[in-house]
């Protein structure tokens, strides 16, 4: 059985593991906003402009989930869309199994010491927090939109010290999911960087979601720091989105949205730190 085979599987075990801790967590019918967002954000997310960021304005801008709630909301949200966009990529695209299942192995790594100690961060805490790591995806956004990072390689996987570079850096992306900043963007840039060809980050950055957001989830769930109803929303409505996205449209002129993703994304970056003092409502 080779890694790709394992890896699927894997996947089919950590769906069950999401399915028990949402009916854990209980069930709450979520509005049409709620699930038209998780529809209109998977859609774009699949297609590599990622989720978290245009998530966390939509529900900033229009007061929909408390900014503590957020960073759980998010993950627990996501994850049955990145699930079924890691179904899809990792059959698809060819890359080297060791990288993939390292770099997988490395964001979950990360995420699980990050979301202990999120879980228990102030209002406050969070917000400035995400305001900072929001403004930090902004600039690499911008600077991907200007052509500032190398275009990367042919190769589809890494050795030596860039994979020890590649794991460190997941490593971290992992971490900052825990604050609700996105990993695909960063996670593109990366193996880019690391002369990799971008394509390979599809598997590589939707794969090591899949497995580390099912993982935080339980915690997230636990702890009671997730909105369930507005979390309901984007996995129903993500779900077909994704398909759509990934087996019928494939690409899109996506330049001009992701100019407006980069305006929002520093909007948001902005208000919450700006806000950071008031008193949660």
């Amino acid at each position: 059985m080779d890694a790709k085979t394992l890896l699927l599987i894997g996947l089919g075990v950590v769906l069950v593991v999401y399915g028990a801790t949402i009916a854990r967590g209980g069930f709450a019918r979520p509005t049409f906003p709620q699930t038209a967002l998780g529809f209109v954000t998977a859609f774009f997310d699949t297609l590599g402009i990622g989720s978290f960021a245009t998530t966390t304005t939509a529900y900033t801008l229009r007061n929909m989930v408390p900014v503590k709630l957020i960073p759980g909301t998010l993950n627990v949200g996501h994850t049955l869309p990145t699930i079924a966009q890691a179904f899809i990529y990792t059959s698809f695209v060819p890359v080297d199994p060791k990288t993939l299942v390292l770099m997988i192995a490395a964001a979950c790594l990360g995420s699980w010491l990050g979301v202990g100690v999120v879980v228990h961060w102030p209002r406050r805490r969070i917000q400035i927090g995400m305001g900072l790591a929001l403004f930090g995806a902004a600039v690499l956004m911008l600077m991907t939109q200007l052509d500032l990072f190398p275009s990367g390689g042919a190769t589809m996987g890494l050795s030596g010290a860039r994979l020890w570079i590649g794991l460190a850096g997941n490593f971290t992306l992992g971490v900052l999911m825990m604050l609700g900043i996105g990993l695909y963007a960063p996670c593109m840039i990366l193996v880019s960087l690391l002369g990799m060809n971008p394509t390979a980050a599809f598997p590589i950055m939707m794969g090591s979601c899949a497995f580390l957001m099912p993982t935080s989830s339980v915690r997230f769930v636990k702890t009671r720091t997730y909105h369930v109803q507005a979390a309901l929303g984007l996995a129903l409505g993500a779900v077909p989105a994704v398909l759509i996205a990934a087996l019928l449209v494939k690409s899109l002129p996506l330049s001009y949205v992701r100019w407006l993703v980069v305006v929002v994304v520093v909007y948001t970056s902005v208000n919450m730190l700006l806000t950071a003092d008031r008193e949660e409502t």
